[in-house]
Parts: structure tokens; C-alpha cells; sequence
């Protein structure tokens, strides 16, 4: 199976997910990049950003057509994630791929964990 074939099923079964859980790809992503197709931590974190960007808008339009998305709230996340995601990225460049590979395992436990028990 060539390379290209096996990225598209993951993209496509990522992308079921996505749009199943609400959540752009990345949790499934940068962990099946990383570990399946050895690509480096931090090209991994830039591509699921470039793949959450298409996902996302597909999926939000599905979600709002279903009226289970508010734009107001929607447009105020916006205006602080670009910030903050600026920002962020700027700092990526800075740690580490193991540190960061160990910052995004405790934020997807942290995540996890906080989802069973809240």
C-alpha cells in the first residue's frame, strides 16, 4: 500500500472522528504522525493545524446547519485563538520535539481525564 493511500484512510477515518467528537484532528493526528509515518513532532503539530482547517470548516457548516453552533460565541474564540495560536507557535519553535511530545501527552490525559469525571 503506497504511502499516499494510507494517509488518505487516516485522514479519512480522523476526519470521522472529528466531525463525531467535535474536536479539529490533532488529538488524532499528530500521535498517528509521529508515530506511524515518523514524522518529526514538530512538522507533525503544523500539519494537523494545516489539516484542521478544511475539517473544521466542513464540520462546523454540518453542525450550524443542525443550529449546534453560535456564531457570537464562535467569532469571540476566533479573535482570541488566532492570538493565542501566534503565539503559541512562536514558542514550538522553541522546545524541544521530546518535551513537547511529553507537553502533548499530559494535555491529552489532562483532557481525558478532566472529560470522564466533569
Amino acid at each position: 500500500m503506497t504511502e499516499n493511500v494510507k494517509l488518505i484512510g487516516t485522514g479519512f477515518i480522523v476526519g470521522i472522528f472529528s466531525g463525531l467528537l467535535g474536536v479539529g484532528g490533532g488529538v488524532f493526528l499528530v500521535p498517528i504522525m509521529v508515530s506511524c509515518f515518523a514524522i518529526a513532532q514538530h512538522t507533525a503539530h503544523g500539519t494537523s493545524l494545516a489539516v484542521v482547517i478544511p475539517t473544521a470548516i466542513v464540520s462546523a457548516i454540518i453542525y450550524g446547519f443542525h443550529g449546534n453552533a453560535d456564531l457570537g460565541v464562535s467569532l469571540n474564540l476566533i479573535v482570541g485563538s488566532v492570538i493565542g495560536a501566534s503565539i503559541g507557535a512562536r514558542i514550538m519553535k522553541k522546545i524541544p520535539a521530546a518535551q513537547l511530545k511529553r507537553l502533548f501527552g499530559i494535555l491529552l490525559v489532562f483532557v481525558g481525564l478532566r472529560m470522564v469525571f466533569a
